[in-house]
């Protein structure tokens, strides 16, 4: 009994090399995922294989005479006195578990109704087991899903399928003391054996399916590292600049002999072997190629056309990959291998995957360009929207002066130059100098001060030290004429203007204050956030204020509005001190 348990346990490695070959099976890893989504082709191929299986353990178990303990190692046929110690059990039991109830009998009607044509007194009891141990297996799995992950389950299952076999013999076969016998010598270590056998079926298939799902998620972190990495510079679109700092980090991740990036006609960027000659001896891809990467699809290719000087660094395959912005090719990912035998499904699968996460960055890169563009034309369009009654208000009393005080009438006109100037100047530019902004103002104010003179008072508290910090054009002017149109509407005389520029560190705050009619509680809470119904007082100027200073410099930078009524009016924002070029 000992000396063929040890026979047999010597002969698992038969089990170590089929659990291997199953890995590679593509229906194999279907079935274990999912079991019960098997196709009717999947399912006759894992009939095939585990029937195999099962005729495969049974030539390699030991065969033995009932009158004899001598054991034949090898076999093909038996006589009628002759009984197998085998693996049979093992491939049906596995057969009905992972492949369920077609695929477990199936496999037990071929293998079983082989070990019957074999021969031998046990035959038919044997073949009868086997197909019971699909059944039974079967079953098993149906009851309880969790079967097919737990080691112990497996090995106690293949142990009670060897074990009703051992008392199929003892019922079925004859005659009735030779089967007794018979199942004295090698009952324990089929029994153990076959338990062993299914056993280490299930944690060889499992350790491959770790290992493979543990390098498919080292492969993902790496993609996403390199995605990462990658955005910083992907931002700015499809250039030399971004392709050569994203080529150098797939290169540097990757390891690959060499990675390139082109646009529809012509090469980015070169980095690994062979970068010096890519200008020269590296061809945009062919029309097959193209034609291929316009369906989205992965080509793996010889590339004869990059040479060395040097022996060992000649480059045998790529792998091209498509970069798409909106669904539209925008160009390629190459990477470069040595020999196509380096190329995997598991390194093509991980590279499908990086172009993807960079053609989505691209594409990010893409809209971001796309909403800055709106968003400056936006600003454009409030910029422009400026009241002409003070142009019309301005030219009649320019009409007035011209025969009365021909100077002024000339001063008046010179302000009005500069500030229409301003005004056409800010269509064409996001931000420019607090002291241009100020100097706007001044000839705002010198145009009022002549058509309503002795009316204001304008005092100034100016930091010196912020008048070069940035502001979007036509910010403070129309603050400062809200104050003058709307604060000084109904008064003839002692308006009273203070506008302020401090210097608090990192932010300039700019404030406007007027002694004006003022207004309720109830206009603080709208004015500047939306537009008014009424046809008069609107508030269409703070608001398109308060509008671009949050799209320009964020909440933080909104209009903070104080009034009373007959009390006068403050309107305070603050703005980042930065000097930025126009």
């Amino acid at each position: 009994m000992f000396e063929l348990l040890l026979i047999m346990l010597e002969r698992l490695g038969l089990i170590v090399m089929l659990a291997f070959i199953a890995t590679r099976l593509h229906f194999f890893k279907d079935m274990l995922i999912y079991p019960t989504q098997l196709s009717q082709r999947q399912q006759m191929k894992a009939i095939l294989f585990f029937s195999v299986f099962g005729i495969i353990g049974t030539y390699s178990g030991v065969a033995f005479g009932s009158h004899n303990s001598e054991l034949v190692v090898y076999f093909t046929e038996l006589s009628e006195e002759e009984a197998i110690a085998n693996f049979r059990v093992i491939g049906v039991v596995l057969a009905g578990l992972f492949g369920g109830y077609k695929v477990g009998i199936a496999s037990g009607l071929i293998a079983g109704g082989h070990r019957m044509l074999l021969g031998g007194f046990t035959g038919f009891a044997c073949g009868i087991a086997t197909i019971f141990a699909g059944v039974i297996s079967a079953y098993y799995a149906k009851r309880n899903p969790k079967a097919t992950s737990q080691p112990r389950t497996i090995f106690l299952l293949g142990a009670f399928a060897e074990t009703t076999q051992m008392a199929l013999i003892v019922i079925l076969a004859h005659p009735t003391t030779l089967a007794i016998e018979l199942v004295k010598v090698i009952g324990v270590p089929m029994i153990v054996a076959n338990g062993i056998g299914c056993m280490l079926f299930f944690l060889i298939i499992r350790n491959v399916q770790h290992t493979e799902q543990k390098l498919g998620a080292l492969q993902a972190q790496k993609s996403l590292r390199i995605a990462k990495q990658t955005l910083a510079f992907l931002k700015d679109g499809l250039n030399h600049h971004s392709s050569a700092e994203v080529c150098t980090i797939i290169y540097n991740e990757l390891k690959v002999a060499g990675v390139a990036m082109t646009d529809h006609h012509k090469i980015l960027a070169h980095i690994g072997l062979a970068s010096d000659h890519h200008k020269a001896n590296l061809p945009i891809q062919t029309q097959i190629t193209w034609e291929a990467i316009r369906r989205k699809e992965m080509v793996i290719a010889n590339d004869k056309s990059i040479h060395c000087n040097e022996s060992n660094c000649p480059l045998g395959a790529a792998v091209i990959a498509p970069l798409f912005i909106r669904n539209e090719v925008a160009g390629t990912l190459k990477f470069y291998f040595h020999s196509e035998k380096e190329i995997t499904p598991l390194e093509t699968e991980m590279l499908a995957g990086l172009t993807n996460l960079l053609s989505s960055q691209l594409e990010l890169a893409e809209a971001d360009r796309s909403y800055q563009l709106a968003k400056e034309a936006e600003i454009n369009a409030l910029q422009a929207q400026i009241s002409p009654h003070f142009l019309f208000n301005t030219l009649n009393t320019v009409i007035s002066l011209i025969r009365m005080n021909p100077n002024k009438a000339r001063q008046m006109l010179h302000h009005l130059s500069l500030f229409l100037r301003q005004n056409v100047t800010s269509t064409t530019t996001n931000l420019h100098s607090i002291e241009d902004e100020l100097n706007h103002v001044k000839s705002y104010l010198s145009i009022e001060e002549t058509r309503f003179e002795d009316r204001f008072t304008i005092t100034y508290d100016i930091d010196s030290s912020c008048l070069l910090t940035k502001i979007p054009p036509l910010t403070l002017q129309p603050i400062v004429e809200n104050s003058v149109k709307h604060g000084f509407k109904d008064k003839e005389g002692d308006c009273y203007l203070r506008i302020s520029i401090k210097d608090q560190g990192k932010t300039v705050q700019l404030t406007v204050s007027d002694n004006g009619k003022g207004f309720a509680m109830i206009e603080k809470n709208w004015l500047g956030k939306k537009i008014a119904e009424e046809t008069t007082g609107t508030g269409i100027g703070l608001f398109n204020i308060n509008k671009r200073l949050q799209m320009q410099f964020g909440e933080k930078a909104s209009l903070q509005i104080n009034s009373d009524v007959h009390q006068g009016t403050t309107i305070a924002f603050t703005i980042p001190k930065k000097k930025e070029r126009d």
